[in-house]
Formats: structure tokens, C-alpha cells, sequence
């Protein structure tokens, strides 16, 4: 029996393992992996909460936060940005995109003009000194109201915060909210290049059907529109009753769907739709199969996949408490969810998706090995992993 040289041997081992690595998407051996991008009580925050993830058209990858000096939605907080070049592996220090003294600056929700390579960053702004349920009954000076911001170099630095309250808030409405998350830019001929960013707001009404914010108040979800690359805005009609925290995709034949949290008592997310490139809206109708305790969510198009184009929608996927970080599949424009990847069994919140520049998809969401906000960790999923069995993450380092 013939034998193999030892050199020879170490030679062919080194050719497998090379051809092994170049069949990984894009040879990430890191993928898969957890990187924790921010930690509870780092050296500037007590807190850090509500992530967004975008990239920008020169394939740099930025995350988005809000830095709390406390535990809850008010109070003094700072909106964040982090930068990372080689698709999430490493990223940069933070750096502050909006500070306003003991205000409060959240609610993250960028979106990139594909067209000039602009980053638009959608956020809100309120008193630091009320919380959001005297916001909401508006018994404060001064209620929660929307600001935007640009980045044209690749989201090193950023403009001064605009408000955009005389054309995107209703006067009756008290506590507003940017996504949180992402917005989009129309493809389609009709509203070709629109920009889309989901919000949502509380509202007075008399119907005690749909009081779910404190006395006589609900709750809704609307989308801001820009068809000038961001230099003027306006809002749509609102979605009512029962939803607020939304994210929006286009479908393949040009209609938009609005995904939104829900307060509808079934456990689940709630859906609309547009036929007017956002302007209107149909009723509410309930997407059974995304459960979830009353949570935020992400819901982005992927793009193709196996012959058909993919969206992936991510959440806590638990009706009785924030755990269970899940990614959900859908190949027939989000009629139905044929897969449920288990990301992270833990405790775990709010999360946002993106497409990364190697083709992985990227998820960044708030979780622990204890306790869900722990910490804001990005993992880079290689697509075919999104249909294997057994769950991607069992340790995530905080």
C-alpha cells in the first residue's frame, strides 16, 4: 500500500482547507459569531437600547443606538453611531450624532438615497424631564416631535438636527416615534427613488376601543415621504387603531406593506397596505404567524434566493415575554413565513436587519445571557444558514 509523503500530506490538507474557506460567503470565518457592539454600564452610558442598521454605498456598515443616562424612554439620552468596514467584524469607537444636554434624542431610523449616497437619519426629540406618559396626555411643555439629519461622508460626521414638526406631526398628537429602524427607497416606476420612513404616534379618541395610551389616547402608525432626496417632507394618512412601532418593505408589484406592533390582544404583529406609494392605507388586518409579545420588530427585502426574492423579518418570536430572537423567512411577498431560524433563545428585544456588502445577512438586536438589554450585539448569517436546524447562538457573551 502506497503511502502519502508527510509534505505532501500538509500540502493537500492546506488546499482543502483553502477551497473550504472560499466556498464560505465571502471566506467570513467570523460569521455566525456574536460581536458585542455595545455593553450595559460602558464607560459613557448606564444603557444603551434601540438599534438600527444600514449600509451605505461606499459598503460601510453603521449601527446605530441610543446611549441612556437612565433606564427608561425619557430622561437624558444621546443618539450614537458605530462604523464598521469589513461587514461587521470589527467596528469603531461611538460617536455622538445628537446630544442635547439632559434632553432625549432616539429613535433611530436611517435610510441611503441610493441616488446621491446620502445618509438620512430620522430621529425624535422631547423634554428630558417627562416621561412618555405625560407626553402622551400632552399635561407637558413641550411634546415628542421629529427632527432629521444627513451624513455625506459616509457617516463620519452629521448635520444639525432639523424639526420637522410644521409638516410631519399632527398637532393632536402627543408621543411620537421615528421606526424605530430603517426606512426604505421606492424601486418601483411609478414612485421611483421616494423615500419611506415608518413613524407612529398617540392620538385622542373617544372610542374606548381604542384607547391602549392612557386616558382617551391611542395609539397609530403613519410613514413620512420625501420625493426631493429628503429636502421636504410630508405625512400620510394614519393607520389606526391599536399599532405603533413599524417597519415598512416594497412588494414586488409595487405596493407597500407596513408591519407594526400591535395592540390587538392576539399575540401577534399587525399588517396594512398601500397602493399609493404610502400616501394611504388600508385597514389593519393581524399576521398570525409573527408572535410576539408587544415588541418592536424589523421586516427588510433580502433580494434573491434560491430563484425567488426573500424577505426576513426578525423578532422576539414569543407572545408571553421578550425572548427567542427569531428570523423568519417569506418567498410570496410576505403572505407567509415558511421558515423560523432560532437566533438566540435568550432574553432578547429589539432588533434591526440589514444586507451586508458580502451578501450575509446582518441582524443587530438587544440581548443577554440574562437579562435583554445586556447589551447590542451584531451577528453576520450566512442566507443558507437561515434554513438549518438548531439555533445559531447559545452564548452571547454578556
Amino acid at each position: 500500500m502506497n503511502r502519502i509523503p508527510q509534505t505532501c500530506l500538509a500540502i493537500l490538507i492546506i488546499c482543502l482547507s483553502l477551497t473550504f474557506m472560499s466556498c464560505t460567503k465571502g471566506g467570513d470565518i467570523t460569521a455566525g459569531k456574536p460581536v458585542v457592539v455595545w455593553q450595559q454600564s460602558g464607560p459613557d452610558y448606564g444603557l444603551y437600547r434601540i438599534p438600527s442598521l444600514i449600509v451605505t454605498k461606499k459598503r460601510t456598515v453603521l449601527a446605530f443606538a441610543e446611549g441612556r443616562n437612565g433606564q427608561g424612554d425619557a430622561g437624558d439620552i444621546d443618539l450614537l453611531v458605530k462604523r464598521s468596514t469589513d461587514n461587521g467584524k470589527t467596528w469603531s469607537k461611538q460617536s455622538v450624532v445628537w446630544d442635547d444636554g439632559k434632553n432625549t434624542c432616539g429613535n433611530p431610523c436611517a435610510v441611503v438615497d441610493q441616488t446621491t449616497g446620502r445618509i438620512i437619519l430620522m430621529m425624535t426629540w422631547n423634554p428630558g424631564d417627562y416621561g412618555e406618559d405625560e407626553i402622551i396626555k400632552k399635561n407637558v411643555d413641550g411634546t415628542r416631535r421629529p427632527f432629521i439629519t444627513y451624513s455625506d461622508d459616509d457617516g463620519l460626521t452629521w448635520s444639525k438636527p432639523v424639526d420637522l414638526t410644521k409638516s410631519c406631526k399632527n398637532p393632536d398628537w402627543g408621543w411620537y416615534a421615528t421606526g424605530p429602524g430603517v426606512g426604505i427607497q421606492l424601486k418601483s416606476e411609478k414612485y421611483k427613488n421616494r423615500l419611506v420612513i415608518p413613524a407612529n404616534h398617540s392620538y385622542t379618541t373617544t372610542n374606548e376601543g381604542e384607547q391602549v395610551a392612557g386616558e382617551g389616547r391611542g395609539y397609530g402608525s403613519h410613514v413620512l415621504l420625501s420625493d426631493n432626496g429628503g429636502a421636504s417632507w410630508r405625512m400620510s394618512t394614519p393607520i389606526t387603531p391599536g399599532c405603533n412601532e413599524s417597519q415598512v418593505v416594497e412588494l414586488s408589484d409595487g405596493r407597500l406593506l407596513m408591519n407594526m406592533r400591535s395592540y390587538n390582544g392576539l399575540g401577534c404583529r399587525a399588517v396594512a397596505y398601500s397602493d399609493d406609494g404610502g400616501e394611504t392605507w388600508s385597514e389593519i388586518k393581524h399576521a398570525l404567524q409573527l408572535v410576539e409579545e408587544v415588541c418592536q420588530a424589523s421586516l427588510i427585502e433580502y433580494g434573491p434566493y434560491a430563484g425567488k426574492t426573500m424577505y426576513l423579518f426578525s423578532n422576539p418570536g414569543n407572545p408571553w415575554d421578550r425572548y427567542f430572537m427569531t428570523i423568519k423567512a417569506s418567498f410570496d411577498d410576505c403572505k407567509t413565513w415558511s421558515n423560523d431560524k432560532l437566533i438566540f433563545a435568550g432574553p432578547s428585544a429589539y432588533s434591526c436587519l440589514t444586507v451586508l456588502p458580502n451578501g450575509n445577512v446582518g441582524l443587530l438586536f438587544e440581548g443577554g445571557n440574562q437579562f435583554r438589554y445586556a447589551g447590542i450585539v451584531f451577528v453576520s448569517i450566512d442566507p443558507n444558514e437561515l434554513f438549518k436546524p438548531g439555533t445559531l447562538l447559545k452564548d452571547l457573551g454578556l
